[in-house]
């Protein structure tokens, strides 16, 4: 099983110092290993959740899109899109939601925070509380299983919302799994994710010692402003009386959590020995802008030259919702038949005066310089599979009878990372073109073995 990161940040605000260690810097770390290929997102539709200015929402995509390639996220080597770009995600959402217990939902801690809010207040319980928030984490479901996302990283607050969604596919797969292998799919209709969190830093307090949110207004800008922002922020952090001189409790304290996501161990050591042994916090702050900056200066330069050309981010977000629908549209059309919203003629009801189906996958003959050969055609006219020669017509119009007949859809084997094959009786029958990436092979696989599905049922 190929392994998948997928993350993604909500376009409601300025990316902060928390977004790039909670989330950003070990998204991107994980894409360079190389372990497998990672997905990421702006997760637009989540901001209109939390923000109705339609300004601040388009500004902060764009933001958002400008931080995550300067801090060096490679668009060739990624999938990098928007969320709302990917019709096929609110489609799953939907059916997700089918099968999702209220209950469940009931139990999430910021729809339970809201409720807890209103209480205290005397309010009704779901006094301004929409029914987007309520669904929050089933969009979030829908993020991850529309691709198959195997490792999420994400902060520790965002825990709950991962094994919501494990427990909503859990569920589906429990539902759907036979109707789903009935359908052409292979396996489980999902993998159910795993979190990733960097222990050290996946969280960071903000300005005020709370969790640095958005929402709580205590950010640290990462690249919006310049140094002068990041630096007029860290000296508004909230410390306590302690003159200097005065031992200090590190573990307290906003700045060490902070210094320590950026220092190593020998410069995390030395900073909580200063701050124990009497540091100022002035000094204590002016040490932490310093750290901070060796790390994200180049950064935010690269930045600054992204947010003056922003066609350059379009072309990379579209290129990237091209990659991602090329893994959802063809899981989306599986996923459809196996709820039974696929074809009419899908559902076994056959008439005499049924009209014909123009666009369907298709089995086209043909001759060539080395003999007889038949193509496997998609319905949008793509060349699936391409035959081995034969030396008469006869042999290859019986050859190509596997691609209807019983299992066909389970006969196509990946070669190597760039191609596949249909297998009959353990020999090749048929060959893929060659793909540039990994994704793009697999995408492939998906539209054949749906394209092979329809043929079986064309026959029945």
């Amino acid at each position: 099983m190929t392994t998948r990161y997928l993350t993604g940040i909500t376009t409601s605000g300025t990316p902060h110092l928390g977004n790039y260690v909670g989330a950003i810097r070990p998204a991107i770390e994980a894409s360079r290993r190389g372990e497998g290929d990672a997905f990421f997102f702006l997760a637009d539709y989540h901001a209109l959740v939390k923000c109705d200015d339609p300004v601040r929402v388009a500004r902060s995509r764009l933001e958002i899109a400008a931080t995550w390639l300067a801090c060096g996220l490679d668009p060739e080597r990624v999938t990098f899109y928007r969320q709302s770009d990917i019709p096929e995600i609110p489609e799953l959402t939907w059916m997700l939601t089918c099968v999702t217990a209220k209950g469940l939902l009931n139990r999430a801690h910021a729809y339970k925070a809201a409720v807890d809010q209103n209480t205290a207040k005397g309010d009704d319980p779901d006094a301004a509380i929409t029914a987007g928030l309520y669904m929050y984490p089933v969009l979030m479901a829908a993020d991850i299983l529309a691709f198959n996302g195997t490792h999420v990283p994400v902060g520790r607050d965002q825990v709950q919302h991962l094994e919501m969604a494990r427990d909503v596919g859990q569920r589906f797969n429990h539902i759907y799994g036979t109707a789903w292998r009935a359908a052409g799919g292979q396996g489980e209709p999902f993998v159910l994710p795993e979190v990733v969190i960097e222990e050290r830093v996946a969280t960071l307090p903000g300005l005020d010692g709370r969790k640095m949110s958005k929402s709580y207004d205590n950010t640290v800008p990462l690249f919006e402003g310049g140094a002068k922002a990041t630096r007029d922020a860290i000296m508004k952090i909230v410390t306590d009386s302690r003159e200097p001189g005065e031992p200090k409790d590190p573990d307290s304290s906003s700045l060490f959590p902070i210094h320590r996501a950026f220092a190593g161990d020998a410069e995390s050591r030395a900073f909580r020995a200063g701050l124990e042994s009497g540091m100022g916090w002035g000094d204590a702050k002016k040490k932490l802008c310093d750290r901070i900056e060796q790390d994200i200066a180049a950064m935010r330069e690269r930045y600054d030259t992204l947010m003056a050309h922003p066609d350059d981010i379009e072309d990379a977000l579209r290129e990237g919702a091209k990659k991602a629908r090329a893994v959802a549209t063809p899981r989306l059309e599986i996923m459809r038949r196996t709820v039974g919203l696929g074809p009419l003629t899908a559902a076994g009801a056959k008439t005499g005066r049924a009209k014909k189906i123009d666009k369907r996958a298709r089995i086209v003959s043909f001759r060539d310089n080395e003999g007889f050969r038949f193509r496997l055609l998609g319905a949008d006219g793509e060349e699936l599979l391409l035959s081995r020669a034969f030396a008469d017509p006869k042999a290859a119009g019986q050859a190509s009878r596997a691609f209807s007949g019983d299992g066909a859809a389970d006969a196509l084997k990946p070669i190597d990372a760039s191609r596949f094959v249909f297998l009959q009786n353990g020999e090749t029958l048929a060959t893929s073109a060659e793909f540039a990436e990994l994704i793009a092979r697999d995408a492939a696989i998906e539209r054949t073995r749906a394209a092979l599905v329809s043929l079986r049922e064309a026959t029945d």
